[in-house]
């Protein structure tokens, strides 16, 4: 198995001096997903949480619905391959688009044209001052990027509590893997909220938007067609995210004054 973090030497420069330090880093590695033994796509992603990465993926991808269609999900003895047996056949996409994602994110999904998602019926609110104690939680989650750094978080939580969480270096990938969490321990609040550390680009939202969950919260920016798909699918977007302030794209409305 892989492991998340990598020891380093690095030379700094300060002040006209330097210094040598030893650190530890985040590890970027190649997986690739079989599905029914045929190779679909490598993952570039932090190795961990990788059944969870593969299941997530699939699911946001609409492969599959739920959990009872995974036969099987293993991780070779090297970490670098994800082993999916569904218990049914699957098709594999004819081609694979690239998307912004960081690491270098990949779906087969039609972000411009896919119209049957809307969350305008999901009718509840968080309160305006909960928004930031929402984000604290999500730094509090961070295990691997207070040794590390360089790593995106992204979790799920019912407005009270932060119910799972997963790092990545990829943005992307913390939400496949957060999907892939759920669908293994069958958590699935009637509240969802979603927090990242990670830009809002159009993947981001679709992949939320497959969660049910109304309301995606981020530390930093939404893209301009992530915001049209947010008022698409009546998704509440909120960014640049502190404690004390933040800004709504997206269907206020779910925001209590």
């Amino acid at each position: 198995m892989h492991s998340p973090q990598k020891t380093i030497h690095y030379e700094q420069y300060e002040f006209q001096k330097w210094k040598s330090f030893d650190a530890e880093t985040v590890v970027e590695a190649p997986v690739s997903l079989t599905v029914n033994g045929e190779a679909w796509i490598t993952f570039m992603c932090t190795p961990i949480q990788l059944e969870a990465l593969a299941i997530g993926f699939l699911y946001n991808e609409g492969i599959i619905e739920t959990i009872d269609e995974v036969a099987e999900a293993r991780v070779c003895q090297h970490g670098d391959n994800v082993d999916v047996w569904l218990n049914h056949a699957a098709q594999q996409p004819a081609s694979w688009r690239r998307t912004s994602g960081c690491a270098g994110g990949a779906t087969a999904v039609d972000l411009l044209t896919r119209q049957n998602i809307s969350l305008d019926r999901i009718n509840f609110a968080v309160a305006a001052d909960a928004v930031g104690g929402l984000i604290e939680a999500l730094f509090e989650s961070q295990s691997l990027y207070q040794d590390t750094g360089g790593v995106h978080t992204s979790a799920l939580s019912d407005g009270e509590k932060i119910l799972v969480s997963a790092e990545d270096i990829g943005r992307h990938n913390t939400l496949d893997k957060i999907a892939g969490l759920c669908l293994m321990n069958n958590i699935f609040p009637d509240k969802r909220i979603l927090i990242t550390t990670g830009r809002i680009s159009s993947e981001m939202l679709q992949k939320a938007a497959r969660l049910n969950a109304p309301i995606l919260i981020s530390r930093t920016s939404p893209s301009s067609l992530s915001i049209e798909m947010a008022e698409r699918y009546g998704v509440t977007l909120i960014g640049y995210a502190r404690r004390h302030r933040y800004n709504v794209y997206s269907n206020p409305q779910r925001v209590g004054l």
